[in-house]
């Protein structure tokens, strides 16, 4: 089990799973490439500040919806305030490697599978379905992706060759990646809510 260490400033990286937002290989830290830009340490965007104040309840359902480990959601939480947005990101980050095989079975299975893009041309949309169905007829989930430093033109591309090439592995194999992905999809989700700025009943801390 690992332990989350004092939060200290990292470096933010925002993600897709092959389904919403825009945010595996071997487990190891990713090292992505922002797809919105990145928050300097000494800045804090618009969401950190109501983040740190909201009611646990609201700071949970916030974190839910970036990845549905309601342990993870809780314990990223219950370490509030954070300094910098960045000491955020690292922590949710941290705590996405000490998900149990449950937690990580509910966040998987909240996951879904994106329709291709209403633009793509037909066979692309046929092939992208098509491979989404034997990833989720082979693993029993949804199929999840990090696009980070994708174009948006390429993204159609970059999940169906993902899916190809995963189809091959072993199911603990995919396991793993998926664990790895969803981790680089929950930063990235969490990035771009703070980016956005949040709304929060204001509690008292």
């Amino acid at each position: 089990m690992r332990h989350v260490p004092p939060f200290r400033p990292a470096v933010p990286e925002p993600t897709l799973t092959s389904d919403t937002h825009a945010p595996c290989h071997k487990p190891g830290r990713p090292a992505d490439t922002p797809a919105i830009p990145a928050q300097k340490s000494s800045g804090a965007p618009h969401g950190l500040p109501p983040f740190n104040a909201a009611a646990p309840t609201e700071a949970v359902e916030l974190l839910l919806s970036c990845c549905h480990s309601r342990r993870w959601a809780e314990r990223v939480a219950a370490h509030r305030p954070y300094p910098t947005v960045d000491a955020l990101l690292a922590a949710a980050e941290e705590a996405g490697y000490d998900l149990s095989g449950a937690d990580l079975d509910e966040a998987l299975a909240a996951e879904s599978s994106a329709l291709p893009h209403p633009d793509a041309p037909p066979a692309a949309r046929t092939a992208l379905s098509a491979a989404h169905a034997a990833y989720e007829s082979r693993f029993g989930r949804a199929f999840v992706i990090s696009l980070d430093g994708v174009r948006p033109g390429e993204r159609l591309n970059a999940v169906l060759a993902g899916i190809r090439s995963r189809l091959g592995n072993e199911p603990e194999e995919e396991r793993v990646v998926a664990a790895d992905e969803l981790r680089r999809l929950a930063r990235s989700r969490l990035a771009f809510a703070l980016a956005r700025g949040l709304t929060f009943h204001r509690a008292d801390l």
